[in-house]
């Protein structure tokens, strides 16, 4: 293929400028490069040499293409194949704490705030194919969803799946799905841990006090991204079950503690975001993931084969057949 061959020093390729040069001084000299003889008739010589003569300067074209291959050998034509090994090192253990409480179905974030998450960490999640991903859900208690795996297919889907239920305790327990998200990574041997923690309100539920996570979190050397969702003012968001199932809407005021957010950030070196609309969300995650970079090094590979000796090999042939040509054909013409 031509995307695979090059020529090592193409500036040889200007003493190409020197063959059109020849050409013209031999076709103006082409008469006094043969020996002349003044005789009084042509009578001695054979019909057929006249036309021999015509073909003379085949010896001149012969010795032009001897050279012209001569000046692409020394351009060195040849071959490149490149091959490339990608060697990551140990990559970023994360996890995504997410509040599945009844508030999460408020429509402030378009459809609401579960679904506008679940389309914004799934894009997070396929942009970190080195890094391994679980997943933490909690609201009045917590549970692991997904455990920190390689296989983004499990995560997502998974992620894909989680809806709000009435099964889970009620309430927002932010200290105990903190805990849980801790207990999937302390025995992580990543170069980095990570967990990403989002709520749309205050810590009401469980039996693990916030800040105590937070402490854990910092003692196994984990960072804590923590997200406050929910626009500023009031919010259309469920307030009562009708009788088919479904929600009763209100406008309710939205309460995010954002004092003890970014409290356990700061305590475990990570950052505390708030997100009142989808794009804001969506700018978070992105802004977390050029923060938690992982080292990926690629080696690259070149192997060279050189093709210019079949060139030197052609060249030195053409000038034999001119020689032979020279000193048998031609013999009396030179």
């Amino acid at each position: 293929m031509l995307s695979n061959f090059e020529f090592q020093s193409p500036e040889f390729f200007w003493l190409f400028l020197m063959l059109p040069i020849v050409a013209v001084w031999y076709f103006f000299k082409r008469n006094k490069l043969t020996a002349q003889v003044k005789i009084s008739s042509l009578k001695g010589f054979k019909a057929g040499s006249g036309l021999l003569a015509k073909f003379r300067p085949i010896l001149f074209v012969l010795r032009l293409l001897a050279l012209a291959f001569l000046i692409t050998a020394l351009a060195r034509p040849r071959t490149v194949d490149v091959s490339t090994r990608t060697n990551t090192t140990r990559g970023i253990d994360i996890v995504i704490a997410i509040d599945v409480s009844a508030s999460m179905l408020a429509k402030d974030l378009k459809p609401n705030r579960l679904e506008a998450l679940k389309d914004v960490a799934s894009q997070f999640i396929a942009d970190r194919p080195s890094d391994r991903i679980g997943l933490v859900e909690y609201a009045g208690e917590s549970y692991t969803r997904t455990p920190i795996t390689s296989d983004k297919s499990i995560v997502l889907s998974s992620l894909n799946d989680i809806q709000y239920n009435n099964i889970i305790e009620g309430g927002t327990a932010i200290g105990m799905g903190l805990a849980t998200s801790v207990n999937r990574l302390k025995d992580s041997k990543a170069k980095s841990k990570v967990i990403i923690l989002m709520t749309d309100g205050v810590n009401n539920a469980g039996f693990i006090e916030p800040t105590t996570a937070s402490e854990l979190a910092q003692e196994f050397g984990i960072k804590v991204y923590t997200i406050g969702l929910g626009t500023n003012g009031t919010a259309l968001t469920p307030i009562a079950l009708r009788g088919d199932g479904g929600f009763q809407y209100g406008n309710v005021p939205v309460e995010i503690n954002e004092e003890l957010l970014k409290e356990i950030a700061d305590k475990t070196g990570g950052l505390y975001f708030r997100a009142t609309n989808n794009q804001s969300l969506e700018d978070i995650y992105d802004e977390i993931n050029k923060l938690e970079k992982t080292d990926v090094e690629e080696f690259k590979y070149t192997n060279y084969e050189e093709k210019y000796r079949p060139l030197v090999l052609l060249a030195g042939l053409l000038l034999m057949f001119e020689l032979l040509l020279r000193y048998t054909v031609f013999k009396s013409f030179v």
